[in-house]
């Protein structure tokens, strides 16, 4: 192998790997994964389509950068009832502004990791910054849409998907076209027409699927069936779904720390938060600080948010400000 198709393995497959946590010194003898992401990579090139998955994931948020969960808080409560968050100040992008206090709000929350399993199995999940190529895309979405509440979530989620999976937007429906005209800026569909990947002919991405390690392989085809789905215009949106949301029991993901359901981080803006979902559409959000908390006057933006499930073959969720409907 080259040089420049070492240093592109590198790069390529570093947004699918992180997104299921450290594979471990073990797996990775034992599958020969540096070998492996070699052939597929040469693959490609061989197929003419290198940059297909040169550069950073659109979203890299995982396990590894939760490292604000608070175990010695585990089974601890305020002892009274959340107020509704809705009570404080709204912000001009959608966020609150923290007073002391426990507050609780249902949210809508969206699939940011296509081909992997729904929230359940009593797993917890933690607080992580949105990170990634296209993390201002997604968070602008994410803030736009609670000033637009006659676009429902399903379509939120759809544009969101299109991105993950770096879909050319132009090549979509219209109808999910004028969503993301309505939430993003010419320039940012722009910029995402530009990193979008071209259809990859079945036959090829079957030969370079062949070769990437199975936790790796159920996201990129994931990937690949939404732009072959949203490209064609027809789905429906529970066809879209079956694809990003795997059904059945969910295996124990490479890197996976054991987290209980209902754990608190400490936020680094000074106060508390966890996340309780229900699927992977509909997240509680709890909040709570006292009058000497550093959070208190700061903005809780929920945009870039997301919440982490210690099991990496679960769903990370991106949050928002809208409330569950």
């Amino acid at each position: 192998m080259t040089s420049h198709n070492t240093r592109m393995t590198r790069r390529a497959f570093a947004g699918g790997a992180v997104a299921f946590g450290a594979l471990g010194a073990g797996a990775a003898q034992s599958q020969d994964l540096g070998g492996i992401l070699g052939r597929a990579t040469d693959l490609l090139g061989d197929l003419g389509i290198d940059n297909w998955l040169e550069g950073e994931a659109p979203i890299t948020t995982n396990l590894e950068d939760a490292v604000w969960g608070n175990p010695d808080a585990d089974g601890w409560s305020p002892g009274y009832e959340p107020a509704p968050l809705t009570t404080l100040e709204r912000t001009a992008i959608g966020g609150f502004v923290l007073r002391p206090g426990y507050y609780r709000m249902a949210t809508q929350s969206y699939c940011l990791h296509a081909g992997t399993h729904g929230p359940g199995g009593g797993d917890g999940y933690l607080f992580a910054p949105l990170r990634g190529s296209q993390e201002e895309a997604v968070r602008d979405i994410l803030r736009n849409s609670v000033r637009r509440p006659d676009i429902v979530q399903q379509d939120i989620q759809v544009t969101i998907w299109a991105i993950l999976s770096r879909t050319r937007f132009e090549d979509m429906n219209a109808r999910i076209q004028s969503v993301a005209a309505q939430l993003l800026t010419p320039e940012q569909l722009a910029r995402l027409n530009r990193s979008a990947m071209d259809l990859v002919p079945r036959g090829a991405m079957n030969r370079v699927m062949g070769e990437i390690p199975a936790p790796l392989r159920s996201v990129f085809q994931a990937e690949a069936d939404l732009r072959r789905r949203l490209t064609q215009g027809r789905s429906t949106y529970a066809q879209l779904e079956e694809i990003a949301v795997l059904g059945g029991n969910a295996p124990v993901g490479p890197g996976s720390r054991t987290i209980p359901g209902g754990r608190w981080s400490d936020h680094p803006d000074g106060y508390r938060i966890r996340y309780m979902p229900s699927g992977y559409s509909h997240t509680t959000t709890e909040i709570w600080l006292d009058e000497r908390s550093a959070g208190v006057g700061a903005e809780y933006d929920p945009s870039i948010h997301v919440a982490v499930p210690g099991n990496t073959a679960r769903q990370r969720l991106a949050q928002s400000g809208r409330e569950r409907v």
